[in-house]
């Protein structure tokens, strides 16, 4: 198989040390994504960087500060930064993550921002200000967005209210956006919660269980990633190559859902391009095999 020719469904996370060798090289692959909220100032090098790349490529946008779960609401500066990225880019998707980071201290008007990807409880209630904050972006951005399941190192009490996959399902329903299966975080949630208690079984059993819970015509796009394991708690660092457990979760994952749009993240020590070309290829390779079973079925 050659490896280039086939990477029209994998993309790579477009991060600034590669910015020159892109621009000579313009790998063969099916988009790029970068994070929106770097992007955001009118003009400067960065956005003409993008600008070229969306010339030859498709670009996804994905953001890190919408804090689509905070009760406080959505920013309408970061909004509207966001709908002038998206109107002057065109991406092929919009992005974002089911957490929180805005809040109200009691007493003052002001909102602080968290600077983090914080939990949301599975309630009702969480999944109201959820659905509210994402109609409102989809009305703003007049496109779907895909939100994406969380790395999460803390749970609530009240979290059995509604299992996480029927949470994510009723937000697809409720509001008509897709989900961005994050892989990555599955298992290393399914890893800390056996660590934390060895009853809770196979982690890629049960990141596995995750994926089957979901209805496949809900997922737009699937990340991989490298996580770090820390002993007592695996950290979600997007910093190596992607584990084995991952890739034997998203296997299972095209094998049910197809060869959907599937991003390899690397965020921390990111390496030499040829480093996520090479991991980008190994995920075409899943896409294929996982194609070829359906065929002989």
């Amino acid at each position: 198989m050659d490896a280039l020719s086939t990477l029209a469904g994998v993309g790579i996370g477009l991060r600034q040390p590669h910015y020159r060798e892109w621009a000579e090289r313009r790998p063969a692959i099916g988009f790029v994504e970068v994070h929106a909220e770097n992007f955001f100032a009118e003009g400067g090098a960065a956005l003409a960087v993008l600008s070229g790349v969306r010339e030859s490529h498709a670009v996804s946008l994905h953001g890190v500060g919408l804090a689509l779960g905070s009760a406080a609401g959505v920013d309408a500066w970061h909004l509207e930064r966001l709908a002038t990225l998206v109107d002057r880019i065109d991406p092929v998707r919009v992005s974002d993550h089911a957490c929180f980071a805005r809040a109200s201290m009691p007493g003052d008007a002001a909102v602080l921002h968290a600077a983090d990807l914080l939990p949301i409880a599975f309630t009702r209630t969480s999944l109201d200000i959820l659905c509210t904050n994402v109609h409102q972006v989809q009305e703003r951005l007049r496109r779907p967005l895909l939100v994406e399941n969380l790395s999460a190192y803390l749970s609530f009490d009240d979290d059995e209210q509604m299992p996480e996959p029927a949470f994510l399902a009723a937000l697809a329903r409720r509001t008509g956006c897709q989900l961005l299966l994050d892989v990555n975080n599955l298992v290393v949630n399914a890893l800390n919660a056996q660590r934390a208690d060895p009853a809770a079984g196979d982690p890629v059993a049960a990141a596995c269980a995750f994926v089957d819970a979901l209805p496949a015509a809900v997922v737009g796009e699937i990340h991989l990633a490298g996580y770090c394991d820390a002993g007592a708690l695996v950290i979600d660092d997007h910093g190596s190559r992607v584990h084995a457990t991952v890739w034997a979760v998203y296997r299972h994952a095209v094998a049910r859902l197809g060869a959907l749009p599937t991003l390899i993240e690397w965020d921390t020590d990111v390496p030499a391009l040829d480093v996520l070309l090479d991991e980008a290829t190994q995920a075409a390779r899943c896409q294929h095999e996982a194609a070829d079973l359906r065929s002989a079925a």
